[in-house]
């Protein structure tokens, strides 16, 4: 059964918006893309470098690896652009009253 963490509050995570969630040993970046929040792993799968860092388009819902570029899908983790492609994990987010949560295993 996952573990539900709080994130932020939703004024905290407004469109185009991002927030680095550290738990356990993950960082897990949640992006809020117009209006649907979304949670990816904080890890490009080519060089394990700062995913949620990179460039984040709101409008297609994708992050781009910072370091070589590889673009990846917010809802399904996969990579759309070389030189990555395999995936990475994505995670269930929620709201609760004016909470974001995250759902972690």
């Amino acid at each position: 059964m996952p573990e539900v963490i709080d994130v932020c509050t939703l004024g905290e995570l407004a469109p185009g918006d991002r927030k680095i969630v550290v738990w356990e040993d993950y960082e897990i970046g949640v992006f809020n893309c117009n209006g649907e929040l979304l949670a990816i792993e904080d890890r490009c799968s080519h060089d394990d470098g700062p995913l949620a860092e990179g460039e984040f388009d709101q409008d297609a819902c994708t992050v781009e690896c910072p370091r070589h570029g590889s673009l990846f899908d917010l809802r399904t983790g996969k990579p759309q652009t070389l030189p990555a492609y395999v995936p990475v994990e994505t995670f269930a987010v929620r709201v609760e009253g004016d909470t974001i949560k995250l759902e972690v295993e």
